[in-house]
């Protein structure tokens, strides 16, 4: 037993540290389902689809799908039945 054993503890420690951080960005990462921009992108085509359409907020649906080597914006919107369904023009 040397006297800078302790040292070597301290290096295993950094590296178990450094391999739970990574885990866990990892598991954030994956847990997210897209890019942080999708949030923001919704309610943005949410607001152009009111100014001519009456939907509602769960009207709206944006997803990012992986199809093959390439991701795809997948928009759903869930339009009216009713024909009065126009916004009142001004």
């Amino acid at each position: 037993m040397g006297l800078f054993d302790f040292l070597l503890a301290k290096k295993q420690t950094a590296a178990v540290a450094k391999d739970r951080l990574r885990i866990i960005v990892a598991h954030e990462r994956a847990g997210r389902g897209g890019p942080d921009y999708l949030p923001m992108l919704q309610r943005e085509l949410l607001e152009v689809i009111r100014k001519y359409v009456n939907v509602d907020v769960e009207a709206v649906k944006v997803d990012v799908v992986k199809e093959g080597q390439h991701d795809v914006l997948d928009i759903s919107v869930a339009l009216p039945d009713a024909p009065g369904s126009t916004p009142a023009q001004a």
